[in-house]
């Protein structure tokens, strides 16, 4: 006998920012995954814009998950929180940042709030520098000019890739098991910048300066305009994430996902074959 009952697709995944670094990674994962997507940002085929609320509900209505990225230095609203789930979201992953009350942050730290308050089911994915910072980040330009400041000394980060951010995200999205739980995400040793950047410069047979003093930090961010009380502001948020001392790789990619997180020098590789660093890319 035919089955006749009709196929009921499951309603889209939205997901934010969805051609930004984490965005579009998440978005191919969970059509990888056979997942419906529905992929928004500003200019896309489903427009979004944080600064444009009646682009909101359009998103968000048949959605019963979301992924939730922040555009640098953009509060998460309330009133988007509320009207998620008086359309029905029921699940949100949002994406945050390591260490964010020790160096203040209270914009990320508000936005955790929300999610964890809404009532929707929540997970908070906290990662460390992306790696992609690097060649598709704040720091792209830093490392074809051939230097770079920051005020973190030789203190260790555990930089960690893109994919694997996105892939203990599409685990929180579509997964049981992970909702009221804030993930640690990070690669898998911890570096200096000083190592990143050798290692990226060896793959890439460039060289790069890394000066990790404040003197430097504060001379580069007022040559280049910026308010002085905002480059202070910053030495502060760092000189706090230095005094934790050297961060710790923890288990969640691998845990999530069952296989390792990529390691830096792997990324490094990968990347500067594609001509990024030679403007090739």
């Amino acid at each position: 006998m035919n089955d006749h009952t009709p196929h009921v697709c499951p309603p889209p995944v939205l997901v934010l920012g969805a051609r930004g670094t984490t965005g579009r990674r998440v978005a191919a994962r969970l059509r990888d995954a056979h997942h419906p997507v529905r992929a928004a940002s500003r200019g896309s085929a489903v427009p979004f814009d944080w600064h444009d609320d009646t682009t909101w509900e359009p998103a968000l209505t048949g959605v019963e998950r979301v992924y939730l990225m922040l555009p640098h230095a953009l509060p998460l609203a309330p009133d988007f929180v509320h009207r998620a789930l008086a359309t029905g979201v029921r699940r949100l992953v949002l994406l945050s940042s390591r260490a964010i009350e020790e160096m203040g942050d209270g914009r990320l730290m508000a936005a955790e709030r929300l999610v964890r308050d809404s009532g929707a089911d929540w997970t908070i994915v906290r990662a460390d520098w992306f790696d992609q910072n690097f060649d598709e980040g704040i720091f792209r330009k830093a490392v074809l000019d051939g230097t770079l400041a920051l005020p973190l000394g030789e203190c260790r980060q555990t930089f960690v890739d893109a994919d694997d951010i996105a892939a203990v995200v599409v685990a929180a999205l579509t997964e049981d098991g992970h909702c009221g739980r804030t993930y640690e995400v990070t690669g898998p040793e911890a570096l200096s910048f000083t190592d990143a950047l050798t290692l990226i410069g060896r793959a890439a047979g460039l060289s790069v300066d890394f000066h990790g003093d404040k003197d430097t930090y504060r001379a580069t961010g007022l040559a280049e305009g910026r308010p002085a009380e905002d480059v202070e502001r910053e030495i502060s948020a760092f000189t706090a994430l230095t005094a934790l001392g050297d961060a710790h790789p923890t288990d969640t990619v691998h845990r999530l996902t069952g296989r390792p997180p990529k390691r830096f020098a792997t990324y490094a590789e990968e990347t500067a074959a594609t001509g990024a660093w030679s403007g090739k890319g």
